[in-house]
């Protein structure tokens, strides 16, 4: 089975920041099960690493594994959207419980 990789980029420990990522795993445990990796960068911390990515807002998600790369900016509560802009859409096969 395929192992998700997402990192999401923050602005410092915020209320946003962390309902940016308690969005983003709900979204994932629903939709992946247990295979996926968060990696959580904080572009005040680490700035390089925003700028090497071309992140220029936060929260930013980037869909780094599998192949195609693919990334989301703003709001994370509303799954579908998530979801579709991530190439995880809801016509994909069930990971959770396969035919």
């Amino acid at each position: 089975m395929t192992r998700y990789r997402f990192t999401l980029f923050v602005a410092g420990d915020t209320e946003r920041s962390q309902r940016a990522y308690a969005s983003l795993r709900r979204i994932c445990r629903e939709r992946l099960g247990d295979e996926f990796e968060i990696e959580l960068v904080d572009v005040v911390r680490d700035p390089e690493q925003a700028e090497a990515h071309r992140v220029l807002t936060t929260p930013t998600v980037v869909k780094e594994h599998p192949e195609p790369r693919r990334r989301i900016t703003g709001d994370l509560s509303d799954a579908a959207r998530v979801m579709a802009a991530l190439g995880l859409e809801p016509g994909w096969p069930d990971l959770l419980h396969p035919a």
